[in-house]
């Protein structure tokens, strides 16, 4: 098994902590004007998620679908709290973030397909 594989095998539920309170502090951070970045603002959503699934979809725990649908749910939470905090929740968001979902599971089944295969 390779050191990534181990790291993230060992280390998998500390990731996706790390992650999902990282997008919890960005997505409800209040913000007098919101920042200009590059990019638009759903490829951060989608790329967001998708690096929060990555770690679980690539370890698949017993119980991954339970927290998948714990991920979509905390997406839309966080959707429906920001008009309360000065951001803007949006449908198109919450599609974003499920689409991460999705390809972050998806490229990391295809990852541990082929670190297995490669072992």
């Amino acid at each position: 098994m390779s050191r990534i594989s181990r790291f993230l095998y060992d280390h998998w539920k500390l990731i996706s902590v790390l992650i999902l309170a990282l997008i919890t502090v960005l997505s409800l951070t209040p913000q007098a004007k919101l920042p200009v970045v590059s990019g638009s603002d759903k490829t951060h959503h989608f790329i967001a998620y998708a690096t929060l699934m990555f770690a679980v979809a690539f370890v698949k725990p017993k119980q991954w679908q339970w927290i998948t649908v714990f991920f979509f749910c905390w997406s839309g939470t966080i959707e429906l709290i920001q008009p309360y905090v000065n951001r803007y929740g949006e449908w198109l968001d919450l599609a974003a973030n499920t689409g991460g979902l999705i390809s972050g599971f998806i490229l990391a089944r295809i990852t541990a397909y082929i670190c297995k295969k490669a072992s």
